[in-house]
């Protein structure tokens, strides 16, 4: 496990340097080395909110938050990130959904990379109906799946222009903390998983430590488009493990 705690503790510091959680490699790591399937979407989201929270409280208090921006997707995304927790899937169906989960996310990062150090751009009103909408299959995914959808939403919100970068990834942070403990709820009406938190401690206080160290990164030392690269990387090498695993 210690080797576990380490991947958690990178994963943390490269998807918090962007304002993501990390949830869906937490996710692929934990069924690579075989944790038992009715936890790890609950530790997934565990460590979701613990790292989100380190980047919501640092953007605004750099005072970044957009609330225009950030309110028409969770009010989509809340409810049905319950609803798509509170469902039960077969683990074979669960992996090949992750595995596309993680291709697609990790894609759409590696075409947006460049966006987010673009202060300069036009940027355009979304439709609230839109953004609803949006908010509310990216929420539906993330329940079923265990990860907070940031890490689609924010490249969604590059690609149509829909804000600044500094209000896109607050916004991308604040929808995970909120998507991840409404999946959270969800998880728990399948399964009496608390007692089985605590074992894995470790890896809640990897990603604690993980994202603050990501956070300091992305204000103090590298450029946000090169920690965005090299978290697409990151995504889409675990993608490839995921590959092996399942059709190999």
């Amino acid at each position: 496990m210690i080797i576990l705690s380490i991947l958690f503790f990178i994963t943390a510091i490269l998807y918090s340097s962007v304002g993501f959680g990390g949830g869906s490699t937490y996710l692929a790591l934990l069924l690579i080395w075989n944790v038992p399937y009715f936890i790890f979407p609950v530790i997934a989201l565990s460590c979701n909110i613990i790292v989100v929270s380190g980047n919501c409280f640092n953007y605004i208090k750099a005072g970044n938050l957009n609330l225009k921006l950030l309110i028409p997707y969770l009010v989509g995304s809340a409810p049905l990130a319950f609803i798509g927790g509170s469902l039960p899937i077969e683990k074979r169906l669960f992996e090949i959904l992750l595995f596309l989960v993680l291709v697609v996310a990790g894609t759409l990062l590696l075409l947006n990379f460049r966006s987010y150090d673009d202060e300069k751009g036009s940027y355009r009103k979304i439709p609230i109906i839109i953004s609803i909408l949006i908010g509310g299959v990216l929420g539906f995914i993330s329940g079923v799946v265990g990860i907070g959808g940031g890490i689609f939403l924010s490249p969604i919100l590059f690609l149509i222009r829909a804000g600044r970068p500094k209000h896109i990834v607050i916004t991308a942070s604040l929808f995970i903390l909120i998507n991840s403990l409404s999946g959270i709820i969800g998880q728990l009406t399948k399964n009496a998983v608390l007692n089985e938190i605590p074992n894995y401690w470790f890896l809640l206080l990897a990603v604690l430590v993980g994202g603050q160290l990501g956070n300091f990164l992305n204000s103090k030392i590298f450029h946000s488009r090169t920690l965005a690269l090299v978290t697409a990387g990151l995504v889409l090498f675990v993608a490839v493990r995921m590959a092996i695993k399942l059709f190999v």
